[in-house]
């Protein structure tokens, strides 16, 4: 890339090899001015569009799909990546229309899986789920490469969950992650070997020596802090950022590292997270805080008076951070019954190596649930911060009343447009999240219990969440009165 710099066809191939291997940055930093270079086609600009938007950059793909999108007689690759933009745009009917574009053009079939894959797609987000599940089938039967099967594996599992064929699609799911973990093995060696992942932040926490000495001297109060939302992946948390995204005062990112990152900088410092955060001084503190505000800016601007949703599942890890940088700060910890929360992460296609293994079976998953929460709970009491906590349940049985109460904690009013969050997610586009197909939904009570007609197949996975069922009064049968309250 270095020697033709201004080649966009290098640029792109080097920044999907990127974003396939994991490094966003060099795939974002590559792509960086590609809209400028001359001679660009259509193809390329839509292409870019798609990396741009896998990569978290919504308003640089639009406009790339809108120039793209200006050619009048496109090339049948232009199409298919506009089409694949809309449907990861939440524009399903748009993209319904390109495909039928693209399918009138005389090249059209010479795209292939990457083709029938589109329609698939597209035929499961319009609830077509006999024709999702024959295309799904079909892809999965022909792919030449075991362990790239998982591509396919993983949406036929959704269609046939939709479908209610559970049986069906608890054995596609066994052989999604099968597939999987060969393709780990293939491009991520060290991460396929690991027996189980450690999650090694839960082994250190914070002590009562060390808080004694913390000086918060200069903390932002709790408006100028970041509101965050932390839990377990797949507990409601992307409905409730777009619930608080819709109040003119609060602004949401999308899920970024920067706290993880914000980590790194104390650890640069020399000191030892999260056992001697005394050590940080006042200035360095000062500086660590800052640097978060500058990652953050790189994503949203806010507006005097405004506050940043700060909505990462798994901070719930860097509890200590959170309560070290922003003292005062509000934290809204989602909490949805284990066997759901674990179910619908099995059901994941992460992309994260350490997620997938993680993910790759029940039992392992549950004793990681397991892990995540006993560390929360054990730093809860030591570091006492301003917590509430949203249950799923009860946010989709009475969102008026949750959403109300949840604002009340934030010091706000609720506005009507909050009440709306769907209308929200579309008129946002791009959800950076597992949950963007399902956040345009209006507000329901489907997803209680979707878990129980897999229980035959939990079997080890119940012993580690059986304390958080008890905790947080749960069954680990059928759904009862308690859970929706």
């Amino acid at each position: 890339m270095r020697s033709a710099p201004d080649d966009i066809e290098i640029r792109l191939q080097y920044a999907q090899c990127c974003y396939e291997s994991l490094h966003v940055e060099a795939a974002a930093a590559a792509l960086a001015g590609c809209c400028e270079l001359r001679n660009i086609t259509s193809a390329q600009l839509a292409t870019l569009a798609l990396l741009l938007l896998n990569l978290g950059e919504a308003r640089g793909a639009a406009e790339a799909a809108a120039r793209a999108g200006a050619d009048l007689q496109p090339a049948p690759t232009t199409l298919l990546r506009l089409a694949q933009v809309q449907e990861r745009s939440n524009r399903v009917a748009d993209a319904r229309e390109t495909l039928q574009r693209l399918e009138a053009l005389p090249g059209a079939a010479g795209l292939g899986a990457d083709l029938e894959l589109l329609k698939a797609q597209i035929d499961l987000r319009e609830h077509r789920y006999a024709a999702a599940i024959a295309q799904f089938s079909a892809l999965a039967a022909q792919c030449p490469e075991p362990d790239r099967r998982h591509l396919y594996l993983f949406p036929l599992a959704k269609a046939l969950d939709a479908g209610q064929h559970h049986e069906e699609a608890w054995r596609c799911l066994v052989e999604a992650h099968q597939a999987q973990q060969l393709y780990l093995a293939r491009t991520n060696p060290e991460a396929a070997g690991v027996r189980e992942p450690p999650l090694l932040i839960t082994r250190y926490g914070c002590s009562s020596a060390d808080l004694a000495a913390w000086d918060e001297a200069g903390a932002p109060a709790a408006a100028a802090s970041p509101v965050f939302v932390v839990a377990f992946p797949r507990s409601g948390t992307t409905l409730l950022e777009q619930m608080l995204d819709a109040h003119p005062a609060l602004v949401s990112m999308d899920e970024q590292p920067f706290l993880q990152q914000a980590i790194d900088r104390i650890t640069d410092l020399g000191i030892t997270y999260p056992a001697a955060l005394a050590r940080l001084t006042p200035g360095q503190v000062e500086d660590v805080r800052e640097y978060y505000w500058s990652l953050a800016r790189q994503k949203v601007q806010l507006a005097p008076g405004q506050r940043l949703i700060d909505k990462n599942p798994l901070n719930l890890l860097r509890l200590p951070a959170i309560h070290r940088l922003f003292p005062n700060a509000r934290i809204l910890l989602a909490i949805r019954h284990p066997c759901d929360v674990v179910l619908s992460c099995f059901m994941q296609h992460f992309r994260s190596p350490e997620f997938a293994v993680l993910c790759r079976d029940l039992p392992t998953l549950a004793r990681g649930y397991r892990r995540a929460f006993d560390f929360w709970y054990a730093q809860l009491p030591l570091l006492r911060p301003t917590v509430r906590e949203v249950r799923y349940e009860a946010l989709v049985a009475d969102f008026a009343g949750q959403a109300t109460g949840i604002m009340d904690f934030l010091g706000l009013k609720l506005v009507p447009a909050q009440l709306e969050p769907a209308a929200h997610a579309l008129a946002r586009g791009f959800i950076s999240t597992p949950s963007y197909a399902q956040v345009v939904e209006p507000v329901h009570q489907r997803a209680i219990g979707r878990w129980q007609p897999y229980a035959p197949w939990f079997g080890d996975a119940l012993a580690p969440l059986q304390p958080f069922c008890a905790r947080w009064g749960y069954q680990a049968g059928a759904a009862s009165e308690q859970e929706v309250r």
